[in-house]
């Protein structure tokens, strides 16, 4: 029987894996400043192991850019998703679907930036490779559909985000049944759609059931949680429901500095938009 050599990339394979869903597991809980360590470990390991420019770099370089959003390091997260697009375009050609996945992540890095007429095309981008890979109604297009939506939403056109949304709800409620993170999140935009056309009582409803689902799946303390309580906190404060809006602020406040830091740009905003509280409350009672 002839020898077999070992394969020195295969035995990477497995601690590169491990290492990933740590990683991953830490910054979908929230706890951001354990992840980085972790996903920088992994990518000096492939990089090690596969060479800087091998498909596998690009699936680290995509999740550690994720986290970087998250955390409003912008600029390096963008570094490392264009870096990542133009290794998938080297390695796999212009139409894999990885590269409707850096697509979307460039549009939702623009959407984190206010940028919305910059993210657009990416977005779109995203829509066009994966539904021709995957068909019109796969889930992960419901996904890029989504992020269209919220990209159109960011720019005032309504008419045309509110049908995406509600398609890709469709699609993940088709999927997933009731209570998914994808319909807690396309809850939460609709919610805001909603809430800038003046429907005030179907956004809070939006907005209710989208933070029960978040408070379900995450946990009440998580930044997600509480990104949506700034937001029902907000449109409360504007149909005048000044005690509750108080004390939602006060909780994604909380929330939002433990995990992010005081100068994070959504810590910023939640405290701005809690201090429009105060001509109606007046300030002693903002604590």
């Amino acid at each position: 029987m002839p020898t077999r050599q070992p394969n020195p990339l295969a035995a990477q394979q497995k601690p590169l894996d491990s290492l990933l869903r740590a990683a991953d597991e830490c910054r979908q809980q929230g706890r951001y400043a354990q992840a980085e360590p972790i996903y920088r470990q992994a990518l000096e390991l492939v990089e090690s192991a596969f060479g800087a420019e091998h498909p596998e770099v690009a699936v680290v370089l995509n999740n550690l850019a994720v986290l970087y959003k998250y955390t409003g390091n912008f600029d390096e997260a963008e570094a490392l998703y264009r870096r990542a697009l133009a290794i998938t375009e080297q390695e796999m050609g212009t139409d894999h679907p990885n590269l409707a996945t850096l697509y979307h992540n460039l549009g939702g890095l623009e959407h984190a930036r206010r940028h919305y007429p910059m993210g657009e095309p990416h977005a779109r981008r995203s829509v066009e490779i994966r539904e021709r890979a995957l068909g019109p109604d796969h889930v992960h297009v419901a996904e890029d559909i989504a992020a269209l939506a919220a990209l159109l939403d960011g720019q005032g056109k309504y008419d045309e985000a509110e049908p995406l949304y509600r398609r890709a709800l469709a699609v993940f409620e088709r999927e997933y049944g009731s209570e998914h993170y994808e319909i807690a999140v396309n809850l939460n935009n609709l919610a805001a759609l909603k809430q800038a056309q003046g429907y005030a009582d179907e956004a809070e409803q939006l907005y209710r059931r989208a933070l029960a689902i978040k408070e379900k799946l995450l946990g009440v303390d998580h930044p997600d949680v509480a990104m949506t309580l700034n937001n029902l906190a907000v449109l409360l404060r504007k149909q005048g429901q000044y005690g509750e809006s108080a004390a939602l602020f006060q909780k994604a406040l909380s929330i939002f500095e433990a995990a992010l830091g005081a100068e994070h740009p959504k810590v910023v905003t939640c405290r701005r938009n809690y201090a429009g509280l105060a001509p109606k409350v007046g300030k002693r009672a903002l604590v």
